[in-house]
C-alpha cells in the first residue's frame, strides 16, 4: 500500500491518503469501468438488441438533462461541503437510462455531470473533480441496466442512486477525510452519514412518488413516446 497510499495521523485519528500513483490507478479503474459498460452495451446494440441513437433520443435526453439542471437548482437542503436535497433532479437523469438502456443512460449522465461542474463547481483537485462530477453523476446512468425489466424504473432509479452514492462516499473518504475528526467519527462512517443525509431523503420521496399508480402510468406513457412505441 505504500506505493499507492500513505497513512496520515493527526489528533483526530488516522486515515489513508492516495499518492500520485494511487490517484492514477483510481482514475484509470473508473475510466475502464465506464468505458467497459459503454462497450458491452454497444455490443448489445450491434446485435440488434438495443435502439439506435437518433433524433428522438437526442431530444428526449436533452429535455431530461434540462429538467435535471433546473430542478438541481431548487435546493430544499444545501449541505456545507457539497451535496443537496433537490427537487427530484436525479430522477430526470435516471429516466434516460430507463428509456434507452445502459449506454444512453451513461452518456447522458456523464454529460450532465460535466454541466454540473460548469454551473456549480466545487473542485479541490482533478481526481476529486472526476470522482464527484463525472463518475458520481455518470453513475446515475446505471438505471439503464433495468430498462427492460419489470418495475424497471424503480429498480433503475435505485441502481443509479446507489451508484452515485458509492462514488460520493468514496470521494468523502479520500478527499474530505479530515472533516471526520471534527465529529469524532471513523472516515467511512462519516462519509456514509454525510452523503446519505442528502441523497437518502430525496431518493425516498422520489420512490414514493414514482410508485404512486397515476404517476407510474403517466411515466409509462412518456417512455412509450420516448422510444417511439
Amino acid at each position: 500500500m505504500s506505493i499507492f497510499a500513505k497513512e496520515i495521523v493527526d489528533e483526530g485519528g488516522s486515515y489513508f491518503e492516495f499518492t500520485g500513483a494511487g490517484y492514477g490507478v483510481l482514475v484509470a479503474v473508473m475510466l475502464l469501468a465506464l468505458l467497459g459498460a459503454c462497450f458491452l452495451s454497444g455490443r448489445r446494440e450491434a446485435k440488434g438488441k438495443g435502439r439506435k441513437f437518433g433524433t428522438r433520443q437526442l431530444v428526449f435526453s436533452a429535455m431530461a438533462m434540462a429538467l435535471g439542471m433546473v430542478t438541481s437548482m431548487i435546493k430544499v437542503v444545501d449541505m456545507p461541503m457539497g451535496g443537496s436535497v433537490t427537487l427530484f433532479s436525479m430522477f430526470f437523469i435516471c429516466l434516460v437510462g430507463y428509456w434507452y438502456g445502459l449506454r444512453g443512460g451513461l452518456m447522458t449522465a456523464a454529460a450532465y455531470g460535466i454541466l454540473q461542474l460548469i454551473v456549480d463547481p466545487y473542485v479541490i483537485s482533478i481526481p476529486q473533480m472526476l470522482t464527484d462530477y463525472i463518475f458520481a453523476f455518470g453513475a446515475l446512468g446505471l438505471s439503464g441496466i433495468f430498462s427492460k425489466s419489470k418495475n424497471g424504473l424503480i429498480k433503475g432509479y435505485l441502481a443509479g442512486v446507489m451508484g452515485r452514492y458509492f462514488f460520493t462516499v468514496l470521494s468523502g473518504m479520500i478527499f474530505f477525510a479530515n472533516y471526520a475528526s471534527g465529529y469524532d467519527m471513523p472516515v467511512l462512517l462519516y462519509s456514509l452519514v454525510y452523503n446519505g443525509a442528502y441523497m437518502g431523503p430525496e431518493a425516498a420521496v422520489t420512490l414514493l412518488l414514482a410508485a404512486f399508480p397515476p404517476v407510474s402510468r403517466g411515466l409509462a406513457k412518456v417512455k412509450a413516446m420516448a422510444v417511439g412505441e
